[in-house]
């Protein structure tokens, strides 16, 4: 079994930052890609960013891509979401996932999920 456990999320205005974290525990497969989904009220789950395990290859959707930047510390077994210049349109629940990039979309086929953390942009 493997646990993803985010934290970070909170409230926030237009135009500011939040860093996401991720943490994972048990049997942390730490060669697997993570990344990062989120969800709206009303809309379907959307990928946002993904990492490979060493940090070396990253991937955006287009509508995070300049703003969002995904890093890892495996020695911690986290993973990080730097949110800057936020709109309120990335309102979300927002999910750490951990599973197998698909490069062409690009995605993420996904084994674990977190709990999510709740991001509130106002504006």
């Amino acid at each position: 079994q493997v646990q993803l456990v985010e934290s970070g999320g909170g409230l926030v205005q237009a135009g500011g930052s939040l860093r996401l974290s991720c943490a994972a525990s048990g049997r942390t497969f730490s060669r697997y890609a993570m990344g990062w989904f989120r969800q709206a009220p009303g809309k379907e789950r959307e990928f946002v960013a993904a990492s490979s395990w060493s940090g070396d290859r990253t991937y955006y959707s287009d509508s995070v891509k300049g703003r969002f930047t995904i890093s890892r510390d495996n020695a911690k077994n986290t993973v990080y979401l730097q949110m800057n210049s936020l709109k309120p349109e990335d309102t979300a629940v927002y999910y750490c996932a951990q599973g197998v990039v698909r490069t062409v979309e690009p995605t993420m086929s996904a084994r674990y999920w977190g709990q999510g953390t709740q991001v509130t942009v106002s504006s």
